[in-house]
């Protein structure tokens, strides 16, 4: 599969740096004074400073399997065993949505946490015990 790149605003780019590198565990790719890029599991995301573009607090959610999902969001499909250790990895921190099984029983079951970076950008991070069910309907 061919990366991804995405470009999102964030408010201050150390912050920024210490989530992803830090927390995540993305590698760093390059920067200027205005931009970051990480990998993120082998996408590029593209950090740039513009702080009026962050989400505000309280944006917009919709409602998915009991949860109020932020509509602006990004992330991965993890493997099985690297969603698991980065829930692990996780534990502790503040969880916008905490691990859980979305759509029980469903074609459609799959693990999934949510976080929140500096910034205010949501991250969702899933993974399907079969890889096959990703768009399956």
């Amino acid at each position: 599969m061919p990366p991804f790149h995405l470009a999102f605003p964030v408010a201050d780019l150390e912050a920024t740096r210490a989530f992803y590198v830090g927390v995540l565990g993305c590698r760093e790719g390059r920067s200027a004074e205005r931009w970051i890029d990480f990998d993120l599991h082998g996408h590029q995301l593209s950090a740039h400073l513009a702080p009026d573009a962050c989400a505000p607090p309280g944006a917009a959610t919709n409602p998915v399997d009991g949860d109020d999902v932020p509509v602006r969001h990004f992330g991965c499909v993890l493997p099985w065993d690297q969603w698991h250790g980065l829930a692990e990895r996780l534990a502790g921190r503040d969880f916008l949505i905490g691990p859980r099984t979305r759509f029980a029983g469903e074609v459609g079951e799959q693990k999934t946490l949510f976080v929140v970076d500096p910034s205010g950008n949501a991250l969702e991070f899933k993974t399907f015990r079969d890889p096959g069910r990703l768009f399956a309907t």
